[in-house]
């Protein structure tokens, strides 16, 4: 899959990051829906760009993406300075229901793929009770590792039974990312969204930010609160060297090359 979409791409240490809003993305869904046009979306922010740092396969994955929009808000604030005065957040768990809610006029099917076990089909039944006539085909629960090519036949089977026009991923990253780049051609569905924590977000398993805590920059300390655990190392690492880098890259002192 290659990036089919016209949207200029800000480089953020060397991920593009596509300049868009929740507007344009909406707009992009539905051309490709609309043109049959198979690709992926990345929703990502601070933490899979550092990620991309030290892999050079999983910057190719989010730079060859349909889009990788700006989930986080330094990524809408590098868009900003950069000249995109459009650019605003793109974030996961709000594109998923606001093309929820566009699909009961449009049509659009869905499968939700991802999630510990009983997670997505709680979260089928709760989209379908929040919008009905929500065309949801399928779920899957992947394992915790790659799939066995039995595993791998089940599911392109499942998925080609129904052929959903979006399949939403939420296997967290850099894992959902590796997963629709390696399964997005042969999976008869039209676009892969990876959305990581929605899953566990609209199943009410994890508590989202407030709003203005959202658009101040500091959500990754509220969620760090609720998962001290398993996040210190993601926020209280990425964060410093991702600003270290970023300045980096503003001086010039180090250059950073999109494909």
């Amino acid at each position: 899959m290659t990036n089919l979409t016209s949207f200029p791409r800000v480089n953020v240490l060397g991920v593009g990051i596509s300049a868009i809003n929740l507007d344009l993305a909406l707009g992009a869904f539905e051309q490709a829906i609309a043109e049959k046009r198979k690709g992926y979306i990345c929703v990502t922010g601070v933490h899979g760009v550092m990620e991309a740092q030290k892999d050079e396969e999983l910057r190719h994955i989010f730079n060859r993406s349909y889009l990788t929009t700006p989930d986080g808000m330094p990524m809408v604030w590098a868009g900003r300075l950069a000249g995109h005065s459009e650019m605003s957040r793109v974030y996961g768990p709000d594109l998923m229901l606001l093309l929820c809610e566009r699909s009961r006029e449009k049509g659009y099917s869905h499968f939700l793929l991802g999630g510990k076990e009983g997670v997505a089909p709680e979260l089928k039944c709760r989209l379908e009770k929040r919008f009905p006539g929500l065309k949801i085909v399928g779920t899957y629960t992947p394992p915790f590792r790659p799939l066995v090519a039995a595993e791998e036949e089940d599911l392109i089977r499942r998925i080609g039974e129904v052929k959903p026009d979006i399949i939403w991923v939420g296997i967290s990253t850099p894992k959902q990312e590796r997963f629709m780049a390696k399964y997005g051609d042969r999976l008869d569905a039209t676009l892969l969204v990876g959305v990581g924590a929605a899953f566990d977000f609209h199943t009410g398993r994890l508590r989202q930010a407030p709003p203005w805590i959202q658009r101040s920059g500091f959500e990754w300390l509220f969620r760090l609160g609720c998962e001290p655990r398993r996040l210190w190392r993601r926020y209280l690492l990425n964060n410093p060297l991702f600003l270290l880098n970023s300045f980096f890259q503003i001086t010039g002192f180090k250059k950073y090359h999109l494909e």
